[in-house]
């Protein structure tokens, strides 16, 4: 397999850089020149832990065995295809292993970063809050919770942010069926699928209203999906109105960006 195969399956897949050291065992700064052109003729031994991760049989789904004083894992794989995996083989995963099940294929979720978690705390806030105020039914619900979005065993997805009105579709275990709302930041792992396959997923399962936040470019882009395909694009310094509530909830996103102005310090 070349290098430029390589690539090509690991953009199509959305591996990252340091998902691949940690499975490979190859250092982080190797597959980073590797990958970024800088290393023309890597060994063949380096060359080699790299495709066997990026093969179609060799994907993390039981733990084997830990290592080293570093909690390193040694995985063994199952022969199975992207699109053939279930609710079953995630359940399977060690429990700090975060990822996203969409039509039996498995994407891998890496750590949010600071402003990622302080925007989800400070929306789900603004959310409870409105719903306290006006004695609702919904429930603002954030991140890490499953929610079994088709009533399937092909996909259970974690959105960071979702608003649940419909009481019977709350279990213990996880969400069943679609929420009323969701909200997901934008972060290099997950951008490509936020911004493309769930628009569609979402719709196609029932979801009334979708935010897509993106930190770095401070903008909103909100589907409302009730009666038509309908999409706006806001900055962070607009107030957004909360289509399930018909716009008498509304989102004042100046107050977080100064929220988060100190990190521009």
């Amino acid at each position: 397999m070349t290098i430029e195969e390589m690539k090509r399956i690991k953009n199509e897949r959305e591996y990252t850089n340091e998902y691949i050291s940690r499975i490979s065992g190859v250092p982080l700064a190797t597959v980073q020149k590797i990958f970024a052109g800088q290393t023309k003729s890597p060994r063949y031994d380096t060359m080699q832990a790299l495709e066997r991760v990026l093969t179609d049989d060799y994907f993390e789904l039981r733990p084997s065995e830990r290592i080293g004083e570093v909690r390193e894992e040694v995985f063994k794989y199952e022969v199975k295809k992207q699109g053939e995996y279930t609710i079953a083989d995630i359940e399977d995963l060690p429990e700090d292993c975060r990822v996203e099940l969409i039509d039996g294929h498995i994407y891998i979720m890496e750590s949010p970063t600071y402003t990622h978690q302080e925007f989800i705390m400070w929306m789900a806030y603004e959310l409870k809050s409105f719903v306290k105020k006006t004695k609702g039914q919904c429930r603002p619900l954030a991140s890490p919770l499953d929610v079994q979005l088709d009533k399937d065993e092909k996909t259970l997805m974690e959105p960071d942010l979702m608003v649940v009105c419909d009481r019977e579709k709350i279990t213990r275990k996880r969400i069943f069926g679609a929420p009323e709302m969701i909200v997901e930041v934008l972060s290099p792992s997950t951008r490509k699928r936020d911004l493309t396959t769930k628009v569609e997923k979402f719709q196609r399962a029932g979801v009334r209203e979708y935010w897509i936040v993106d930190l770095d470019k401070e903008r909103v882009i909100v589907y409302d999906f009730k009666d038509a395909d309908v999409m706006h694009i806001y900055t962070f310094d607009d107030e957004i109105p909360v289509a399930i509530w018909d716009g008498k909830c509304v989102i004042d996103m100046k107050e977080f960006k100064e929220e988060i102005a100190f990190l521009g310090d």
